[in-house]
């Protein structure tokens, strides 16, 4: 497992928070994603064997958010 920290930019709420965690953790490789509204980041652990961080910092901002 790899740990990366990835800054997200348009959160506003905890339903900002929960909606990235769970477009992270649905991800194929993602063992646990910690999404912090304060600190306006995620702590992810990843496989980088099945998912490359650049396919985390799409994920976001598919959803909507800014990462980088």
């Amino acid at each position: 497992m790899e740990n990366t920290i990835i800054k997200i930019g348009g959160m506003s709420c905890q339903g900002c928070v929960r909606n990235i965690g769970g477009v992270l953790t649905g991800l194929p490789g993602v063992a646990s994603a910690d999404v912090s509204l304060e600190l306006a980041e995620a702590r992810v652990a990843f496989d980088p064997q099945v998912v490359a961080r650049a396919a985390l910092v799409d994920a976001i901002e598919d959803a909507g958010f800014d990462a980088e």
